[in-house]
């Protein structure tokens, strides 16, 4: 145990929100809230550009009804950003904001380039002699995230998937009569883990049920290739049901839909497409009914659909960060591991900031099918455990009963014209 560091500390979301992101806040909040040298509990508005404009709020002067309903509200209760801390000024900026509140403790929800930047903030605070602990709470829908067994919010996405793919596939079989393709389009930029997770849709007897076929990014795509393998379902099946992440490659490694030309703040592409370019190749070289359908942001918001062994996890992922700082340590993010055994069992660990930061897990060889548009019972073994159980949602006059932060700013005391 490491000497006692008193301080407020600071928990801030970033990046794509997940329907789980708000239980790793709930736990950030509800394991600080026990920590007697933890003596304020702020939030910060839409990442670190919140931080940057020392927009911060009491997390402590809201209801415990408020921050346990946190458990079932998707979205980022505390605002997000795709903001890039470029400029030494940005991050001057950062410590001086955590300096006049006296923030030793810093909590990031995120993924890949949000543990980059908490990294950097860490590091520069220690050039400044400043005591800060820093961890980082995993988040990501796509589960690209290194050294971690999955990420919280994959589960969630996974069996907001299937639940669409077989009420879809019902509604298919009804009209198909051997002519009709459907793709369906999902996220996942440089990894196939989500449209991977939509083989979990199938039935357990059944290998002929929907998705017929799944396209992944790591393997390059053949337009040749793709439509015998659609001509093939189609004699067997009334439909044929495709599902394709949306960073599909080719063989010289480029994005086989790539219509948009803009780039987030971090460099990244913006994609999307790919279903419809898809539905085009068939059109252009087969009779039949070619529709796509993109699920876009509804997939990471459905928490009335939602995994809870990933909520689970998520809020512990958040518990477990508070605790480690306390405990002394810094630069790390807390990481799910898989216990070894028949059932399934998640603890956590930690793994350096540096490690993780810009790096991207694929899915292994091994678990995709020879075939290249299936997946192995190595993947369905480790993908089956994050989607069971079910998250209680309460509902008001027929829709759910989401959650929203009061939202009580703490007073500035920085001029803040520059970041405005």
């Amino acid at each position: 145990m490491s000497e006692e560091l008193v301080g407020n500390c600071l928990v801030a979301q970033s990046g794509g929100p997940t329907a789980v992101i708000n239980a790793s806040v709930a736990g950030v909040v509800a394991e600080a809230l026990n920590n007697p040298c933890i003596e304020e509990v702020y939030g910060g508005i839409n990442g670190v550009l919140g931080i940057l404009k020392e927009e911060l709020i009491d997390l402590a002067e809201e209801s415990q009804q408020i921050i346990r309903g946190l458990r079932y509200t998707p979205a980022s209760a505390l605002g997000t950003c795709r903001f890039k801390l470029k400029r030494d000024l940005d991050y001057d900026r950062v410590l001086q904001v955590f300096e006049a509140h006296n923030i030793r403790y810093f909590f990031y929800c995120g993924g890949n380039d949000s543990q980059d930047t908490a990294d950097k903030i860490s590091k520069l605070a220690q050039s400044k002699g400043y005591e800060l602990r820093v961890i980082g709470v995993p988040k990501t829908i796509d589960n690209d995230l290194v050294t971690t067994d999955h990420c919280p919010g994959y589960g969630s996405v996974v069996k907001y998937l299937c639940t669409v793919i077989r009420e879809t596939a019902l509604d298919h079989e009804a009209m198909g009569q051997h002519d009709l393709v459907s793709i369906v389009e999902v996220m996942g930029r440089n990894a196939g883990w989500i449209a991977a997770g939509a083989t979990l849709a199938k039935g357990k007897d059944n290998p002929d049920d929907a998705p017929h076929l799944i396209y992944l990014p790591e393997l390059p795509f053949s337009k040749e290739k793709f439509v015998d393998d659609v001509q093939a379902v189609l004699k067997k099946n009334k439909y044929c049901m495709v599902v394709v992440g949306e960073g599909l490659l080719d063989k010289d490694g480029n994005y086989v839909a790539n219509s948009a030309t803009s780039k987030d703040a971090f460099g990244h592409q913006q994609l999307g497409g790919v279903g419809d370019f898809l539905a085009g190749v068939l059109e252009q070289n087969l009779a039949v009914k070619a529709r796509s359908s993109k699920l876009g942001t509804g997939q990471r918001a459905a928490t009335h659909c939602s995994s809870q062994t990933d909520n689970d996890e998520a809020f512990m992922a958040g518990k477990a960060a508070v605790r480690a700082a306390v405990e002394g340590e810094t630069d790390k993010m807390v990481i799910l591991v898989r216990a070894e055994g028949e059932n399934y069992v998640c603890e956590t660990s930690l793994a350096p900031l540096s490690e993780i930061a810009n790096g991207v897990k694929e899915i292994p060889e091994d678990w995709i099918s020879e075939d290249g548009t299936s997946m192995t019972a190595k993947f369905i073994k480790y993908c089956q455990p994050l989607i069971q159980g079910e998250v209680q949602v309460p509902y008001e006059n027929g829709v759910p009963a989401y959650v929203r932060l009061s939202k009580r700013r703490i007073r500035k005391v920085l001029d803040s014209h520059e970041f405005e």
